[in-house]
């Protein structure tokens, strides 16, 4: 349920403060965005501009677009993003469009990452946080984990270091996440971001303090609203203790929400197996998922060498 390290990179320190942010007009875009609620995000930026965006400031104006194609890349519309955002708009817009782009073209992907570098080496362009978040998720995705750290060290924004939480946790290195996550808590313990890193590191921790991150995916969908994601990050506490029949529950919940989440189904596959239940059904319909999901090309590797496998004995 995480993103996706080397240690080698010094974590620089946040160069922003967001506690004035965090009360600001675009909060209920940013907050709704990083709860999950993809749709809520955009309906909030409707909202904003009928009321008219001219009391925005310019680099508002963009960050709230920023938010507005990042939702729309995270419900799958990326050929809206595609047609939407022109060639000519600011280097934040454009690297949203590459993302997009390379989602939308899986032939394409090593040639995007490419032009994402190259984006980043203009100074002034590297020195933007959306341009930094959105290359690390490229390089992430391409497995150039060395890439995409380098862009989370520069510490230009809080999404930032919670990305690079979920790549510290995704390689092993809790001890490292937790020192990110503690300049996080510095510079913003309430924010919503700060709130879900936290949980993050507390289920990779283990022990009680799964439970502690229970209480944070809890707090936040009383709060708020219960997501999709939050769903998914209560289901994992909940199989993290053991309580798989618990976890289903939530997972359900979060299936009536999305019925083609890849989290989602590839979790409750998990739960169905531990459970005694039929999963067949769940892997069945990751399989139909465009793009693909990440458990999806693991299964279909294994099954490469399982059949490589069968055929060696079979020969020998």
């Amino acid at each position: 349920f995480v993103m996706e390290f080397p240690s080698e990179f010094p974590l620089a320190k946040h160069t922003q403060t967001h506690n004035t942010s965090r009360m600001g007009s675009l909060f209920p875009i940013q907050n709704a965005f990083h709860l999950g609620a993809y749709q809520v995000a955009i309906n909030e930026a409707a909202d904003l501009d009928s009321t008219g965006t001219t009391s925005l400031s310019s680099s508002d104006a963009i960050e709230k677009d920023c938010y507005v194609y990042r939702s729309y890349i995270a419900l799958g519309s990326y050929q809206l993003v595609l047609d939407e955002i022109p060639d000519d708009s600011p280097s934040q817009l454009q690297a949203v469009k590459e993302l997009a782009r390379y989602l939308a073209d899986p032939l394409d992907r090593a040639t995007i990452s490419q032009k994402m570098k190259e984006m980043l080496e203009d100074p002034a362009i590297a020195q933007n946080a959306t341009v930094q978040l959105m290359a690390a998720t490229v390089f992430a995705k391409e497995g150039e984990m060395v890439e995409a750290m380098r862009c989370c060290a520069t510490s230009l924004s809080l999404e930032l270091s919670a990305f690079m939480v979920n790549l510290l946790i995704s390689m092993d290195r809790v001890d490292a996440a937790e020192k990110t996550l503690a300049k996080m808590v510095a510079n913003d313990d309430d924010a919503t971001l700060t709130q879900l890193a936290t949980a993050w590191v507390n289920v990779a921790l283990g022990g009680s303090k799964v439970q502690d991150a229970m209480y944070v995916y809890q707090e936040l969908g009383d709060k708020y609203t219960w997501t999709v994601k939050l769903f998914n990050g209560a289901a994992t506490c909940a199989m993290a203790m053991g309580r798989f029949e618990d976890a289903e529950k939530e997972l359900l919940e979060a299936l009536q929400k999305d019925s083609k989440d890849p989290d989602t189904l590839h979790n409750l596959a998990v739960c169905a197996l531990h459970l005694g239940k039929p999963s067949t059904r769940f892997f069945n319909q990751l399989k139909t998922l465009t793009p693909k999901p990440g458990a999806v090309e693991k299964m279909d590797e294994l099954e490469k060498m399982f059949d490589t496998a069968s055929e060696q004995m079979a020969s020998a």
